[in-house]
């Protein structure tokens, strides 16, 4: 499960702004509020638009269980 703190490390990584986010994800910002601050949404279809929105921009999740979790940038494929 993709955690709060891993969207807005996320963000973070990118250079977003919440308001980026929103723009590229579609969500309302309640509900980035909600899941940035671990606070359950009840619509997993949120979730799901958030994380396609950065996993469109680069990013990759990481949760490892004993590992860890995480967030990985990934180059963009036009940085040749």
């Amino acid at each position: 499960m993709i955690e709060g703190r891993q969207i807005r490390a996320a963000r973070g990584l990118l250079g977003w702004s919440r308001a980026d986010l929103i723009e590229a994800s579609g969500v309302s910002l309640s509900a980035l509020l909600r899941l940035e601050s671990a606070q359950a949404d009840s619509r997993s279809s949120t979730l799901n638009k958030v994380i396609a929105a950065l996993n469109a921009a680069g990013i990759e999740f990481i949760n490892d269980g004993q590992q860890g979790i995480g967030v990985l940038v990934r180059p963009s494929s036009d940085a040749d």
